[in-house]
């Protein structure tokens, strides 16, 4: 109950900010060119706010709304999800939306975002300012990675040391580098000692990253660091330095797989109903192999622990305040043209399957208070709020864009009925998308 709660006031807040940055934006476009903004909500308000107050001799009437799915400013004169053309049916005010200049409109629109692309190209350079960058290095990774089936009927093997895709040079491990590999033609590893290049066919990044084991991952070797005392396999004899080499006859070649075994293992004996695991562990001391028997309820309760990539070098980077920017700006460029690059996989089977909603989105937070994950998060967030919105959907800023491009080029407006059934439109498609998004959530939850 408190990982729960810790993540949904992470969401709430994370939300909350990007929300009010957006609706900020277009607030500040609509105040600059002197059209009058009604309201400035953060969340929706049906039939009633929790909280509202206008400022005396303000035009704009400030609240919170109780249903957390967005926010809203109504901005005087403009066809969207709080007004209809019934409530413009009366003379222009020059302090209206519909009374200014197409350019103006246009900017109106798309200031929210505007602000949330630099919010989040803000966030990075400050994350960036304050920690820094911390990696190992792919090249670093001295005992090369480990690969599942599907990677090794391709040709990687155990132990390959990535180098490059199609000449761009490997650099880290994540999303990135899958991305990479999976789009590329000709992957370089370091095999042996000797350049090796693996030819790679077709293939999809929602995949591969679905795959578990997972397609690629850093190879930590199956020698144990570490035995807690009182636990099963201290119980049972093993001993620091011991290297772990079958499972139930399963062969163990490296801690990954040993943690992949102990996971179907628990999984199995969970199925039939059993309170433990039963393991028959064959392991080497000394060069000298052994066998032993032990039972265990709980992966996480064996009592062993491998340091892994803790042993690799660390490349540290550190930015001052200045050289912060340039460094933030590069990495939000690179997260949006990575999301929108992924964005393909959504129009597919198995990309609508994985679309999630608040669940997902909370999920991503960690179970613990982290101010640099929390921040990472929302800049993360903040680039997904303006690419979605920037879609060319009614309902969406991208809609009205889309419709004030059309008005500049064929030099004549939409009419407000047509905005009006676009709109209607583009909201049922939206809060279908949303019951869809949630009800993946609750398919997960159950099964």
């Amino acid at each position: 109950m408190e990982t729960f709660l810790i993540r949904a006031l992470q969401l709430m807040m994370s939300l909350s900010l990007l929300v009010i940055i957006h609706e900020g934006g277009h607030f500040l476009f609509a105040r600059l060119f002197k059209v009058r903004v009604t309201k400035f909500y953060l969340f929706f308000n049906p039939w009633f706010s929790l909280f509202k107050f206008k400022p005396k001799n303000s035009e704009t009437e400030y609240g919170v709304g109780w249903l957390p799915f967005g926010g809203y400013v109504q901005i005087a004169g403009m066809v969207d999800e709080t007004q209809s053309t019934e409530d413009l049916n009366h003379p222009v005010e020059e302090w209206e939306f519909r009374a200014k200049p197409a350019w103006q409109r246009l900017l109106i629109m798309i200031g929210g975002v505007l602000m949330n692309f630099l919010l989040a190209l803000f966030i990075y350079s400050m994350i960036l300012f304050t920690w820094g960058d911390s990696y190992v290095s792919l090249q670093d990774m001295t005992h090369g990675m480990e690969f599942n089936e599907r990677a090794e009927k391709i040709g990687f093997q155990d132990g390959d040391i990535l180098l490059s895709a199609d000449g761009k040079p490997l650099e880290r491990y994540g999303v990135d580098m899958l991305r990479e590999v999976a789009e590329a033609r000709v992957v370089k590893v370091m095999r042996d000692g000797k350049e090796v290049e693996v030819f790679m066919p077709e293939v999809s990044l929602l995949d591969i990253a679905k795959d578990d084991p997972a397609f690629v991952s850093p190879l930590i070797p199956n020698v144990v660091d570490s035995v807690v005392v009182g636990l099963p396999f201290a119980e049972a004899g093993i001993q620091k330095g011991d290297t772990l080499l079958a499972m139930n006859g399963k062969n163990i070649t490296s801690w990954n797989s040993f943690l992949y075994e102990m996971s179907n293992l628990q999984q199995v004996a969970e199925a039939e109903g059993k309170k433990f695991a039963e393991l028959a562990l064959v392991y080497s001391r000394n060069g000298i192999r052994d066998t032993l028997a032990l039972q265990t309820d709980s992966l996480y309760k064996v009592g062993v622990f491998k340091s892994g990539v803790l042993d690799y070098k660390v490349t540290q980077l550190s930015y001052g305040f200045f050289e912060s920017f340039p460094a933030g700006i590069a990495l939000g460029v690179n997260t949006l043209k990575g999301y929108v690059n992924d964005m393909k996989y959504v129009f597919t089977k198995e990309g609508a399957k994985s679309v999630g909603g608040f669940g997902t989105i909370g999920s991503i937070f960690p179970e613990v208070w982290d101010w640099h994950r929390f921040w990472s998060m929302t800049a993360f967030l903040s680039i997904i709020l303006a690419f979605m919105n920037i879609l060319p959907i009614p309902a969406l800023d991208g809609g009205h864009v889309l419709f004030l491009l059309y008005e500049i080029i064929a030099r004549r407006k939409p009419s407000d009925k047509f905005m009006e059934y676009a709109q209607m439109t583009g909201m049922i498609l939206l809060f279908a998308l949303l019951i869809w998004a949630n009800f993946n959530d609750v398919l997960r939850f159950l099964f």
